[in-house]
C-alpha cells in the first residue's frame, strides 16, 4: 500500500531582533553626559592653561577669593572673563548654526547665511572710519546694531513677492546682501590704513582681551536668544516634514521663521560683535550632534548649545599652547580642527547612502 509523503514544513525564519525601547534614549543620555564632561574639562583647562600655567589649587583659591599674587590676578582678571566669553559665544554659535540649518533645511547653512556677519563687519568699519569710535563697548553695540538691521533687511527682501520668506529666498537674499556689504567693508579697509589696523584684530576672531564689561553686555542677548531658539523645537520638528505637513501638525510657518530668524540674529549678532567672526563652530557642531543623536531637534538644539562652547574653549586653549609664549586665535584653530571633522562626517554620510 502506497503511502503519501508530504513535504516537511519549511523552517520558520527567525524573527527580527527587537530593538530595546530605551536604547536610543540611553545613547542620547550618554552623548549628553559626554558633552557635559567636555564642557567641564574645557572650563578647567581655560582657567589653568595658558602662556603661564596655574596650578588647579591656585585656580580654586582665586575663584573663592582667598588667593593673592600674580597667578590669582591672572585667573580673576583675565581668564575668568575670557572663559565666560567663550561659554557665551560658543553656545550662541552652536545654537544659531543648528537653528539656521533647521530653518532653511540646508545642511551647509551657517549663522552668516542671513548676512549677520557681514552686517556686523560693515557697522564696525563705519564706526571706525566715519565716526572715529575707539571704545570697545561702543564698537560692540554698533556691530550688534548692524547685524540686527541687516537681518531685518534680508528677511524683508526674502519675503517680498508671492510665496513669502521661503528658505531658498532667504538664503539668496542673505548671499546678495553679504556680497554687497563685503564690498563696502573691503573698500574702507583698503582706503584707510588706520581703519584696517583696528579692524583686522576684530576680523580674525579671538577670545583674547575680553573683560567683564563686554561679557555683561553680551550675556543678556545670548540668554534671550537661547530661550527664544529653544522654544522653537517643536515647530521646527514639524516643519522638517515639509511646510504642508508642518501646518497640518499645527505649526505656524511664518511665526516659526520670524522667531527663529530673530533668535539667530540675537545669538550670532552679539557673539560676532564681541569676538569677531568665528568659522566652522556653527556649521560643524550641529552635524556632529546629528551624527550622534539623530535629527530630532529636541536633542540637536540643546546639545549643540552645550557642546559648542566646550569645543570652542578647547580650541582657545590649544591656541595658547601651540605657539607659546605667543597665541593663535581661536578662529584659526576652529577652522583647522573643524574642517577635517566636517569632511569626515560628509564622507560617512555619503558612504552610508551608497
Amino acid at each position: 500500500m502506497a503511502t503519501s509523503t508530504s513535504p516537511l514544513p519549511a523552517a520558520a525564519a527567525p524573527p527580527p531582533p527587537r530593538r530595546r525601547p530605551g536604547g536610543r534614549r540611553h545613547g542620547r543620555g550618554a552623548v549628553l553626559g559626554l558633552a557635559a564632561l567636555v564642557l567641564l574639562a574645557a572650563v578647567v583647562a581655560s582657567l589653568a592653561v595658558g602662556s603661564r600655567d596655574v596650578p588647579l589649587g591656585t585656580v580654586w583659591d582665586a575663584l573663592r577669593g582667598t588667593a593673592t599674587g600674580q597667578d590669582a590676578l591672572v585667573v580673576r582678571e583675565l581668564r575668568v572673563p575670557r572663559t565666560l566669553a567663550g561659554l557665551l559665544v560658543g553656545a550662541a554659535l552652536g545654537l544659531s548654526g543648528a537653528l539656521m540649518q533647521a530653518l532653511t533645511r540646508n545642511p551647509l547653512a551657517d549663522p552668516g547665511l542671513l548676512g549677520v556677519n557681514a552686517g556686523a563687519a560693515a557697522a564696525m568699519v563705519t564706526a571706525l572710519a566715519v565716526l572715529g569710535l575707539t571704545s570697545r563697548l561702543q564698537l560692540v553695540w554698533f556691530a550688534m546694531l548692524g547685524a540686527a538691521v541687516v537681518s531685518v533687511a534680508v528677511y524683508v527682501i526674502g519675503s517680498a513677492g508671492r510665496g513669502g520668506a521661503t528658505p531658498v529666498r532667504l538664503a539668496l537674499a542673505g548671499t546678495a546682501v553679504t556680497a554687497a556689504l563685503t564690498a563696502y567693508t573691503t573698500a574702507w579697509i583698503l582706503l584707510d590704513q588706520r581703519t584696517f589696523d583696528r579692524f583686522r584684530f576684530w576680523q580674525v576672531g579671538s577670545l583674547a582681551g575680553q573683560d567683564a564689561a563686554v561679557v555683561a553686555q553680551l550675556a543678556p542677548f545670548v540668554l534671550v536668544g537661547t530661550a527664544l531658539g529653544l522654544s522653537q523645537v517643536r515647530p521646527l520638528n514639524a516643519l522638517a516634514l515639509g511646510v504642508d505637513s508642518g501646518r497640518a501638525l499645527g505649526a505656524s510657518v511664518t511665526r516659526t521663521r520670524v522667531l527663529t530668524a530673530l533668535a539667530v540674529t540675537l545669538l550670532c549678532g552679539s557673539a560676532t560683535a564681541a569676538v569677531g567672526p568665528v568659522a566652522f563652530v556653527g556649521l560643524a557642531v550641529p552635524h556632529l550632534v546629528r551624527a550622534l543623536t539623530g535629527p530630532d531637534q529636541r536633542w540637536v538644539l540643546p546639545l549643540s548649545t552645550l557642546l559648542a562652547p566646550g569645543l570652542l574653549l578647547l580650541g582657545d586653549v590649544i591656541g595658547r599652547v601651540v605657539v607659546r609664549p605667543g597665541e593663535l586665535e581661536v578662529s584659526i584653530v576652529a577652522a583647522v580642527l573643524g574642517a577635517p571633522v566636517l569632511v569626515a562626517l560628509v564622507r560617512r554620510r555619503r558612504l552610508a547612502q551608497l
